[in-house]
Parts: structure tokens; C-alpha cells; sequence
């Protein structure tokens, strides 16, 4: 069992390699527990698939060290027993010194306290938003070994009632999935949108992967809501769509953005979506963004529009330049030069398969770099998190079309307004 890939050991089977030259007889392995089925599987397939794609650029681009990167994958059924069991199976049994993952909070949170910070391993999250992290990581829980690529509940609950009362609602329903991430927002939802002029008729959580929530939908369309604000993933999301369409709810939809999702607007059917509104992390105005999209759209034969899909390219990007940029391949490591490829200072680097061979480059001679990726330039705060922009859209037929967009400033100040 590899535990660690120390410098010396590496740079015999690198040495004499161009920088795109992989070595045959040496394998880093990259882990990632995501959900690929269950209720978030349809989500969760193709975040794992970007994260593939960014594993493919960086050994196309040499892999770290010259050695190739196997992004092994655990399914974690979008549940936490299984996502901790699937994260111990990565460090015990493959060696991982580093988790992608996971996507809801409930899964990454047990993943984080019971596997990655006595393990040592870096934790990288594409998306779980859940403020419970800031807290752990403040506290001093985490020992800097979490990071996410996704920006936090607070500002997902300032959008959602931003949304709302900008559409001029002021009667609104509220379902949640119960687990750490819904509740969490809607908690937070509840307090922005009564600060913002809006009220809530009804609070309704509910527990995933149930066949009905005709009961949930029925208590939530008490208090007659001119509106619902909408916290689930695509498949149960669609259940309790087609039930609050069908029992009469008005189709004045505000949904999260893990229901940003083709496979949401099939189930439910777009023709009867056409009201629905959402938000989303939105990407800076940056060649770097515009690069990937295009070579995402190259790939997968069609445009990144869904939740997760910048951010985990970042994330397993992140990682790798941080391999790269260590001496000895550890999650301690790994941890202390995720910062030192996202510095300020540095050297701008951008996405794809040249920009990592430039980062590589600069890397081996000692500079220090700053990644400019997917979803514009990262950094992260003292507790592993970052900031974003923020955008809103609606359907167009069947097309999720953007109808706004918020700066990273503006959504700062949004938050100031509701916080004060």
C-alpha cells in the first residue's frame, strides 16, 4: 500500500521526460467519493465526469512528476455512511493523500471529521455549502485540511430571497430536503427574506428518496403561497414538483441551484417550468472561464450549464498543481501548497493542458503561481473557503438561460445588507 510518493522516488522515473512525457512504471492516485447514484446520481455522474476530464488535461500536460494520475472514484450514493465508508476504502486500501469531494454537505462533513483529519488527507468539496464547515474550521477543527471551490450557504440563502422578493413575491412556501445543507439554508433563507420586505407562509422539510411527498406538499400549500422556495436535488425534486404542480401550487418556482439540471426539467416537463427561476455560482468574465467552456463543450459535446461542473474542475486542479508543487506527496502537503499555487503573488497560470505545462514549468524552477481556473482566480480564506459571483436564470423553452448577473462585490454587499 502507497502511502506517499517522496521526491526522491519520483524524480528517478520523471528524470530525462519532457514536460508532456508521462513515465510508465509510476501511478498517483487521486481520490474522489462523489455521488453517482441515488437520489443525486444524476448530478453526481457528471461532476465525477469533469473531474475525469480535469485528470486527463494534467496527464496530458506530463501528470504531477511525470508519473500519471489514476482519479480513482467511490460512489457514495449521496449517503454518509456509505460516503465515509468509501473514503476510508481510498485511504486505507488505495493510499489517497487526497479526497475530491464530496457533493452534499451531510455526505462531506462525516467524510471530513472521521476520515480526512485523522488521516491527514487534504478534503477538496466542488460543493457542499453548509456554514458548518466555517464553523469547524474556526474552531479549529479541521486542521486546514478542508477546502471547497464553492461558495457557502450564506451567499445561496442571500440569492434565494434576492430572487424572490425581486420577483415581487411575498407569500412564500418553503420545502428542504432534511440534511445539514437544507436545513441550513433555509434557516438562513427565512431570515434574508423577512430583512428584504418578503414573508414565508410555511416551512416544510422533507427526507430524501421517498416515492411521494404528497403529505409535504400538502401542508406546504397551506397559508395560500404566491410562490415556493424550492431546496432539493433533481430526482426528489421533480417528485415534489409534479405533486405541488399537480395539487394546485402555483408555478412561481425559486429553486437552488442543484436544480439547475436537465435532468429536473425532463422529469418534471419544461413546458410546465416556464416560471421557474433559480441561481447559481456564476463564473467571472475571464478567458480562463471562456477557455474551459469551450473545451468542456469540445468533450462533452455540449456547454458546462449545471451545478458543480466549474467548480470540480477546479478543485481537482487545485490538488494536482499542489502535488506538484510538494517535495514529499502528502495530505500535509498537499494542504500547505494548495495555497502556494493560488497566491496573489504568483505567476498567472490558466486551464488546460498548456496551462498546466506552464505551471509545471515555473513550479520546477521555483516561482510561485497563482491559478486563474475554471471558475475564475481562487482564494481562500483562513478556513478553506472562497467567494464568487453570483448569477440568475430561467428557462427558455428548454434552455436554462442567465437573466442576471451579481460580482463577487456585489454579492458581498448584499450579504452586508442582510447581516446588518
Amino acid at each position: 500500500m502507497l502511502k506517499k510518493l517522496s521526491l526522491a522516488a519520483l524524480s528517478a522515473a520523471a528524470m530525462s521526460l519532457g514536460t508532456g512525457a508521462l513515465a510508465s512504471d509510476c501511478t498517483i492516485k487521486l481520490g474522489a467519493v462523489l455521488p453517482v447514484s441515488g437520489p443525486m446520481g444524476q448530478v453526481g455522474e457528471r461532476i465525477a465526469n469533469t473531474g475525469q476530464f480535469a485528470v486527463d488535461q494534467f496527464n496530458e500536460a506530463g501528470g504531477v512528476k511525470g508519473c500519471k494520475v489514476e482519479y480513482v472514484l467511490r460512489d457514495t450514493q449521496g449517503q454518509s455512511t456509505v460516503g465515509v465508508d468509501a473514503a476510508k476504502s481510498l485511504v486505507d486500501l488505495e493510499g489517497v493523500q487526497a479526497l475530491i469531494g464530496a457533493v452534499s454537505s451531510g455526505v462531506s462533513l462525516p467524510i471530513l471529521t472521521s476520515v480526512a483529519v485523522p488521516s491527514k488527507i487534504t478534503q477538496v468539496s466542488c460543493c457542499s455549502s453548509s456554514e458548518s464547515f466555517t464553523a469547524l474550521a474556526e474552531e479549529g477543527k479541521t486542521d486546514g485540511f478542508w477546502f471547497r471551490t464553492y461558495a457557502t450557504n450564506r451567499s445561496q440563502s442571500a440569492m434565494g430571497a434576492y430572487l424572490t422578493t425581486k420577483s415581487g413575491f411575498k407569500n412564500t412556501a418553503v420545502i428542504y430536503v432534511n440534511t445539514d445543507f437544507g436545513v441550513g439554508l433555509a434557516k438562513r433563507f427565512e431570515q434574508d427574506i423577512a430583512k428584504l420586505g418578503g414573508s414565508i407562509s410555511t416551512m416544510v422539510a422533507y427526507n430524501e428518496s421517498q416515492q411521494s411527498y404528497r403529505a409535504e406538499v400538502t401542508k406546504a400549500l397551506q397559508g395560500n403561497p404566491d410562490s415556493l422556495f424550492l431546496v432539493a436535488f433533481p430526482v426528489d425534486g421533480a417528485t415534489i414538483t409534479r405533486e405541488w404542480l399537480a395539487l394546485g401550487g402555483t408555478d412561481n418556482l425559486i429553486v437552488n441551484n442543484s436544480l439547475r439540471s436537465d435532468d429536473y426539467f425532463q422529469a418534471v416537463g419544461s413546458k410546465y417550468l416556464q416560471n421557474l427561476q433559480g441561481y447559481d455560482s456564476a463564473q467571472p468574465r475571464l478567458p480562463s472561464v471562456a477557455s474551459f467552456n469551450e473545451m468542456f463543450e469540445a468533450r462533452f459535446d455540449g456547454p458546462p450549464n449545471g451545478p458543480g461542473l466549474h467548480s470540480v474542475y477546479d478543485a481537482v486542479s487545485v490538488v494536482l498543481l499542489a502535488m506538484e508543487a510538494s517535495d514529499d506527496i502528502t495530505g500535509a502537503n498537499i494542504r500547505d501548497n494548495i495555497r502556494a499555487v493560488t497566491s496573489p503573488d504568483g505567476v498567472e497560470v490558466v486551464v488546460g493542458p498548456e496551462g498546466f505545462k506552464k505551471a509545471k514549468e515555473l513550479l520546477a524552477a521555483g516561482k510561485t503561481i497563482r491559478y486563474v481556473g475554471a471558475t475564475g482566480a481562487l482564494s481562500f480564506d483562513k478556513n478553506g473557503d472562497v467567494q464568487a459571483p453570483k448569477m440568475t436564470w430561467k428557462l427558455d423553452g428548454d434552455k436554462n438561460v442567465e437573466t442576471g448577473y451579481m460580482s463577487t462585490a456585489e454579492v458581498a454587499e448584499l450579504i452586508e445588507k442582510l447581516d446588518n
